[in-house]
């Protein structure tokens, strides 16, 4: 990162998640705040904040478990309550002090356990 760069040089391009339940699993990212940019019979597409996109790629068989990334928002308690409001059932919000964090969890259809983290985003982005 250059001295003088408001944010760093490079960031993530793209996540993966496969799924055997494609149509459930594209309304669930939608359902919790990604933009979506394509949606297929095999692959779709999804934005989140900062340009990284999500590929939801069919899968016949699929073996649920933690994801393979995890999520960030502005205020953990509001996404919380929108969470569970909506009817997906998050574990309870746990402090992380050691990297002065809370976390919660969300089982996606497909079984994936997409662990949702309060902020850490510094500066400019």
């Amino acid at each position: 990162m250059s001295k003088t760069a408001q944010r760093p040089d490079v960031g993530v391009a793209h996540v993966v998640l496969e799924t055997d339940q494609m149509e459930a699993s594209c309304q669930f990212m939608r359902t919790i705040g990604m933009r979506s940019v394509f949606e297929g019979p095999d692959v779709s597409v999804f934005e989140l904040r900062g340009g990284t996109h999500l590929l939801v790629k069919a899968k016949a068989v699929v073996t649920g478990g933690d994801a393979a990334f995890d999520l960030m928002v502005d205020d953990i308690h509001i996404s919380h309550e929108k969470f569970a409001a909506l009817g997906l059932e998050p574990s309870p919000i746990e402090p992380r002090p050691q990297i002065d964090h809370e976390v919660f969890t969300v089982r996606e259809p497909a079984g994936h356990i997409i662990t949702v983290f309060s902020s850490h985003v510094t500066g400019a982005v």
